[in-house]
């Protein structure tokens, strides 16, 4: 069975694009505690807006956002290819893997921490008490964490049921248009649901707030995704190339009927 692995390459090749799914929603999740500014990312000063009658509003985003825009390219490349049971299926597998890393994260923070040496021990960079570090960037909020999981399946369940809506009616052909659209609607309805399950619930936030800052991530999350189509294009080529031609096409054909 190893050896029929390591030398069937869509085999292969399935196994390498569900690790890097698993592992690129993983770390987005993690590194998601973080906020950063995107106009000082660009040089640029911050400046505040309204909308929808919240004011001070600016592009201050999860640095998880950094990350999933490759998650939705990988979400196509395997519906592409391998149809939409195989996405499902590594979505599951992803969910269950970082509610996983959620406990064992929660384990960690609840063992005693050593006090003679670590609790103290980055006090001269700035960080008096590790144990405190430790908890804050790795223990995010429960509606945080049931946020993020929910939006990111059901964002994900919708990006596979659009994908094959649009290749069903226009075939092999605007790659761009299936790829890229699924991803404007699934981001779409991802960029409310976590923020309405964790801050809306979660800590109370008003429904107007909710919207607001929820077109704010998603009027980014739409021009990352615009950016990135051309890279559909590029890995579709070199998936064909690395498949061979014959191949590659079947797999197109058989993901589209399955």
């Amino acid at each position: 069975m190893v050896h029929y692995i390591l030398k069937n390459k869509p085999t292969k090749l399935f196994v390498i694009l569900t690790c890097f799914f698993v592992a690129n929603a993983l770390i987005a999740e993690c590194i998601g505690t973080k906020l950063f500014s995107l106009e000082l990312l660009f040089g640029l000063t911050p400046n505040p807006f309204s909308l929808l009658g919240q004011d001070g509003l600016t592009y201050t985003l999860t640095c998880g956002v950094l990350l999933w825009p490759l998650e939705f390219v990988m979400t196509d490349i395997v519906n592409e290819y391998y149809g939409p049971k195989a996405v499902r299926r590594i979505s599951y597998i992803a969910v269950g893997l970082i509610s996983y890393a959620f406990v064992m994260f929660y384990l960690a923070i609840e063992v005693p921490a050593e006090e003679s040496f670590w609790i103290g021990s980055q006090k001269e960079n700035g960080i008096p008490n590790m144990q405190t570090a430790f908890s804050s960037i790795f223990g995010q909020g429960m509606w945080i964490i049931v946020g993020s999981l929910v939006a990111f399946l059901v964002s994900q369940l919708l990006d596979v049921w659009v994908f094959h809506k649009i290749k069903k009616a226009t075939g092999e052909k605007k790659v761009w248009l299936r790829a890229t659209g699924s991803t404007l609607v699934s981001q779409f309805i991802d960029s409310f649901i976590v923020l309405f399950i964790a801050f809306h619930i979660g800590r109370d936030w008003s429904i107007q707030r909710v919207l607001a800052i929820g077109l704010v991530n998603y009027s980014y999350k739409a021009f990352m995704a615009l950016i990135l189509t051309p890279v559909i294009y590029l890995a579709e080529n070199r998936i064909d190339r690395y498949l061979g031609k014959e191949t590659a096409e079947e797999m197109k054909k058989a993901a589209m009927e399955s």
